[in-house]
């Protein structure tokens, strides 16, 4: 019995709300203006972290979390450490790597990766600045990607140093137009590499990693152009983890055989750093925390004057229906049914608002999505935050108003209503 009075209450109030916000339309609109600011610019921000952070943590993914690099340069600098320590340091070389393959026992992989960029061609076709990889075998083990056609570079090709190249998705279609580039020769340092491969389409990375831009050759071929031992060609041991083997248990293993095979002494500190992916997610962390705040600031401002104008309009609305709320107490209304009426309207006006605002954003995001490479989200969860905030921005913004409606005198307010 109780729960159908509730219920019969809730839709005369729903019912009393609805027709007093449609017929005042122009008072409605501006009340709401302000939630749907506030809620535009909140979830906004958090829509656009959201895939910001799912975009960077796929770009690392395709690094792989069970990776570790060994490099001269850590990715976190130390306060405490003088940078030409760091200068000083000897660079990763291929012979490590193999001596890492030939002894450790944690790892899945270990692979020898140096950079350099430099103009490659297709008959008329050139593309500058390319940045191109010289890899050692079982490239295939720590790098995430498919090939779409042909193959990858045998074991073979790679420790005999074949003038063979694997390319991305953007060379394709920046050098070889209408045709198929399997088979065909790129000229790369002025000598003719061989298309064996293509990697499938990744898309846009947030790194700028992905195999879409990638030309990948065999090291061994790579070192008789550049200077593999260089600066300049950023020389990177890649190790992968076995299954069930974690990272710490890797590094450990990892740091005593580097340590063991540049003979340091034990007092002697490490003139390497072993890097890996967790690193950058922790300091992408803090941005998005940062940005969160802003987000909730800026938003925020926009909500405290939206609800600030809902709670006006809605003493308003009491003022101008204190006649009414005269009429129902006399016969025989409760407080709670005054109460509920005005607080149903605060918070459907409150929604109406967080509703348009989470539409704008909708459409900014498809918007988004379909003219720039870039997947921007709305996901259920922002939804379910953009409702939840303009549900609690009406209750607070309409309770004062409402309590002051369900305390009015049923004859004083039916005098002045009159």
């Amino acid at each position: 019995m109780k729960l159908r009075l509730f219920l019969r209450l809730v839709r005369e109030s729903a019912v009393f709300s609805m027709g007093a916000l449609i017929s005042n339309k122009l008072r409605t609109f501006l009340s709401l203006l302000g939630v749907t600011i506030g809620i535009f610019a909140i979830i906004t921000v958090f829509t656009i972290v959201d895939s910001m952070e799912s975009s960077i943590r796929t770009s690392i993914e395709s690094l792989g979390d069970d990776v570790l690099f060994v490099q001269k340069w850590p990715w976190s600098f130390g306060s405490d450490y003088p940078w030409w320590k760091y200068w000083n340091r000897p660079q990763p070389t291929i012979d490590e790597t193999f001596e890492i393959k030939r002894r450790i026992t944690t790892a899945d992989a270990s692979v020898f990766v140096v950079n350099t960029q430099k103009t490659i061609e297709f008959e008329a076709n050139s593309m500058t600045n390319t940045n191109i990889t010289g890899s050692s075998n079982e490239y295939e083990k720590v790098r995430n990607f498919e090939i779409s056609e042909g193959r990858f570079i045998s074991d073979a090709e790679f420790s005999s140093g074949k003038n063979v190249v694997v390319i991305g998705n953007n060379i394709v279609e920046n050098l070889f137009d209408k045709y198929n580039p399997i088979g065909k020769s790129l000229k790369i340092f002025g000598r003719k590499v061989e298309v064996i491969g293509l990697f499938k389409k990744e898309g846009s990375n947030t790194f700028g990693e992905s195999m879409d831009d990638a030309v990948v050759i065999p090291v061994n071929f790579l070192r008789n152009f550049v200077d593999i031992k260089g600066q300049r060609t950023n020389p990177t041991i890649m190790v992968k983890a076995k299954v069930g083997v974690s990272n710490e248990e890797l590094r450990d293993e990892l740091v005593g055989l580097l340590r063991s095979l540049r003979k340091l002494k034990p007092i002697t500190e490490d003139n390497f750093a072993i890097n890996e992916t967790s690193l950058l997610t922790k300091n992408f962390d803090g941005l998005f925390v940062v940005i969160s705040i802003a987000g909730w600031f800026i938003g925020g401002l926009s909500i405290l004057v939206g609800g600030f104008g809902i709670a006006n309009i809605m003493f308003v609305s009491v003022k101008e229906r204190t006649g009414i709320i005269g009429i129902q107490k006399s016969l025989g209304a409760k407080n709670y049914f005054i109460m509920f009426q005005f607080l149903f309207e605060a918070i459907i006006l409150s929604l109406l608002g967080g509703a348009l605002g989470l539409l704008l954003i909708y459409i900014g995001t498809t918007i988004v999505s379909s003219t720039l490479d870039f997947n921007l989200n709305l996901t259920l969860g922002n939804i379910l935050w953009g409702f939840s905030i303009s549900a609690i921005v009406g209750l607070f913004s309409g309770i004062i108003p409402a309590y002051v409606a369900s305390k009015l005198d049923p004859v004083e307010a039916m005098r002045v209503g009159q």
